[in-house]
């Protein structure tokens, strides 16, 4: 098993196709690819979120249920249309919860859009569904909220048996206070009610779920200024005026934010037209109408995005894209724009940020992950939203990546950045996503989405040096133009690694053994299961005892040297000569052992996992 990366890489170059492209995978196996149901096929998949046996896979159309009791062939359970942008899914006991953001999101799950700039129907903010019938999910309330729900985070309270939280992270403009009352989008020295500057927390009573309302608004971004960002590459600002200018010739509408001019598309444009066109009496907008909203379109982009008048200091970031909870250690990571934040919640309805980090070489903080010992902290840099081509061999390795810290006496240090190696073509869109941790004792690896830039595992035991051991990659989706494809997020549930690819369905992978992991750390990460998982609510990991965890301690020993080789080979001995007895027998085998480790571990390079293995191999015997 070699234990360098295959050269030259197999990822690059890859044949083009939407469901015959070109694959190559290193220490991974792709165990299935089930591509999307009828209602859903062409439409975006977003996040994922487990429960019992089930993948909850959100999209653009609503959501589907995979059963993946059997991941070599999983299969359709529901497909419930409920179309809204992202719709990003988590669940909590008996619990369904869905992001919806845009303006074309229905209160009553219809297809047919909301065609007015004011509407009741319109839905923006939380979905709650009854999934106690997981084939049969009841729609049973909805939370508004000023900015919508592009994504949220559920947050269970230890000293609150009685509710569930939400922490709801909304990134659109503020919608008009005639379609919410109290929405405001003033900024906070002129309105102490804004809705700028803040999330939302939802409290959701078990008992009475259609309950649920907004408990407080923390201002967690109060007094940051805009950080330093490198904008964008120099080939790409020229290539999208070139676009805009087409597009104005064409008679479409374009808008600048932050150095980039954008093509403005139809469903953000047409019901802004048909207001104005309302607005005089029309039916359908004119030549009039269309000039003028030419004339404004800048500056309504403007307010929605938050843009300050020219001239004005730019404030920091006014909402977060993602937060990620560790109730365990009572902190949650905020990947919030221009910031990544550093959180209190032990009090959960009221989080406070006691740390915040800016950095030039990052452009839009999207997500965040801790270790499981809560003593590291990465965040993800979704520079170019996620639709740009990003990791190009011209494109730097410290921009659209990911950053690692350390957490010393409650701060965030800087590490080292991770982005995945292998360069993509000019039509993959590609940059750091979603991932998780996969639950190897003793380690900190993690599987990583990258978009068309397809999974990535790496190591980041090692917080200055991660180092990638596996990965997965199909071939752009179209090899002329930039398509709708790869990797949305990848998370480890249960023994596998679940992947929603956005176009071409749900993918479902196993770690192999390579000189980088081996078969025990496997069958440990393995032995973890879990009721249910949501990526931005971190569970603390406990392996049970197993041989296979004893294993794996003894494997990372001799592959770090941190015990001498003949003290590895005498362990691993009567490791296997306990396994093969029971009874009274194997504990008292197992017990020597740990006796003897506890003797070794005075004289090895690595005491602390020396003492893991002891530990383990007690709790073994305590088991016989």
């Amino acid at each position: 098993m070699s234990a360098v990366a295959p050269k030259p890489d197999p990822r690059v170059g890859l044949k083009a196709g939407m469901f015959d492209a070109g694959q190559a995978a290193w220490n991974v196996r792709l165990v299935s690819t089930t591509p999307p149901s009828e209602k859903f096929a062409g439409v975006t998949n977003s996040d994922l979120s487990f429960l019992r046996n089930y993948a909850i896979q959100g999209n653009y159309n609503g959501f589907q249920v995979w059963d993946i009791s059997n991941p070599a062939k999983p299969s359709l359970t529901l497909g419930f249309l409920c179309p809204a942008s992202q719709s990003d899914v988590s669940v909590y006991k008996n619990l369904l919860f869905v992001s919806g953001e845009g303006l074309s999101g229905r209160t009553d799950c219809g297809t047919q859009g909301v065609r007015d700039t004011v509407s009741a129907d319109r839905l923006r903010g939380i979905r709650i569904f009854d999934a106690t019938d997981i084939a049969n999910p009841k729609y049973i309330a909805n939370v508004q909220t000023c900015r919508g729900s592009h994504t949220h985070t559920v947050v269970v309270d230890p000293k609150d048996p009685d509710n569930v939280y939400i922490y709801v992270s909304g990134s659109a403009g503020v919608r008009s206070p005639n379609e919410l009352p109290g929405c405001s989008r003033l900024t906070p020295d002129k309105d102490p009610n804004s809705a700028l500057f803040r999330i939302e927390v939802i409290k959701v009573p078990l008992a009475h779920p259609e309950q649920a309302k907004i408990v407080t608004s923390p201002r967690i971004f109060n007094d940051l200024a805009a950080p330093p960002e490198h904008g964008e590459a120099p080939q790409d600002i020229a290539a999208s005026k070139k676009e805009a200018a087409e597009a104005r010739a064409k008679g479409g509408y374009t808008a600048e934010v932050q150095g980039m001019e954008y093509v403005l598309p139809p469903q953000f444009i047409t019901p802004m037209l048909d207001s104005i066109a309302k607005a005089r009496g029309g039916t359908t907008p004119n030549a009039a109408d269309s000039a003028a909203l030419r004339a404004n379109i800048q500056s309504i982009v403007n307010a929605r995005v938050g843009a300050p008048p020219p001239g004005a200091v730019r404030p920091g970031p006014t909402q977060c894209h993602d937060i990620t909870v560790y109730p365990a250690i009572g902190l949650a990571g905020g990947a919030c724009g221009g910031y990544g934040l550093l959180l209190d919640i032990k009090d959960i309805p009221n989080p406070k940020r006691i740390g915040a980090v800016a950095d030039s070489n990052f452009s839009y903080w999207h997500s965040a992950t801790f270790n499981n010992d809560g003593t590291k902290l990465l965040f993800s840099d979704e520079w170019g939203g996620g639709g740009q081509p990003k990791c190009r061999s011209t494109d730097k390795p410290e921009w659209g990546a990911d950053a690692i810290f350390t957490l010393v006496d409650g701060k965030m240090v800087f590490q080292s950045y991770y982005k995945m190696p292998a360069p993509q073509t000019k039509y993959e869109n590609c940059v750091a996503h979603n991932g998780s941790l996969i639950p190897v004792p003793g380690r900190d690896v993690m599987v990583q989405a990258w978009y068309q830039g397809g999974i990535s595992v790496f190591d980041w035991t090692d917080p200055k040096k991660p180092t990638e051991i596996a990965f997965y990659d199909r071939g752009p989706v179209d090899s002329t133009k930039m398509g709708n494809g790869g990797s949305w997020s990848i998370y480890w549930y249960n023994g596998v690694m679940v992947s929603s690819e956005i176009s071409r369905g749900l993918d479902i992978f196993e770690l192999t053994p390579s000189a980088f992991i081996s078969q025990n750390e496997i069958d440990a990460a393995k032995s973890v299961r879990l009721d249910y998982f949501n990526a931005q609510d971190q569970p603390k990991i406990v392996w049970p005892a197993s041989f296979a965890l004893s294993g794996a301690y003894l494997d990372q020993l001799e592959r770090s040297k941190g015990l001498g080789s003949s003290q590895v080979s005498a362990a691993r001995k009567a490791l296997a000569g306990a396994q093969g007895q029971s009874g009274t027998a194997q504990k008292d085998a197992l017990n020597a052992l740990a006796r003897t480790l506890d003797a070794d571990a005075s004289g090895a390079t690595d005491k602390s996992k020396v003492k893991l293995l002891a530990n383990s191999v007690r709790d073994l015997a305590a088991k016989s």
